[in-house]
């Protein structure tokens, strides 16, 4: 079900959808009738296809990975993020997002996160929402901060060095 923000339409992928974004900005522009903006993602097919072959696994998995944040105004695909699956048994969710370069520190990510979480939230199983950033104060930590999340550990990672973990639990 797409997520209505304020400026943003949240479109959730199915195998339809992430097959024309791995084939190119051109299929998905046509596929989803939009322009594509440049860099519109950093985390790459890669992380398309991951979230393509999960879809493809199991149809409990449909509205727990890839959104695409469409902006109203421009019609336009301004970023990427979504969930890294269904809930766990003990009711947590993880939650990713950006936007690309052109679209930025205009609170768009901060609006496209909070509707992940009231959209997570709706779902009665989940408890807590999760999300990782690298351990640093960023513009991605910002985005934590405002929507209400605590960063409760410091990580070290041995791909990606010192990572904060962040949650925020249900109210």
């Amino acid at each position: 079900m797409t997520i209505e923000t304020k400026n943003l339409k949240l479109i959730p992928c199915d195998t339809e959808i992430l097959k024309s974004a791995i084939q190119g900005n051109e299929n998905l522009a046509e596929k989803l009738n939009i322009s594509v903006q440049d860099n519109w993602t950093e985390f790459g097919v890669g992380a398309l296809e991951y979230s393509l072959d999960r879809l493809t696994e199991s149809e409990e998995q449909k509205n727990w990975w890839t959104y695409f944040p469409i902006h109203k105004q421009d019609n336009k695909l301004i970023g990427c993020g979504g969930y890294k699956g269904k809930p766990t048994n003990d009711g947590t969710v993880e939650l990713g997002y950006e936007i690309a370069p052109d679209y930025r520190n205009r609170g768009l990510a901060t609006e496209m996160a909070n509707g992940l979480i009231e959209n997570a939230f709706k779902d009665e199983r989940v408890k807590l929402i999760i999300a990782h950033t690298l351990g640093q104060d960023n513009p991605s930590t910002r985005v934590l901060q405002k929507c209400g999340f605590e960063k409760v550990e410091e990580i070290n990672d041995p791909d990606d060095g010192l990572i904060w973990k962040w949650e925020l639990k249900r109210q």
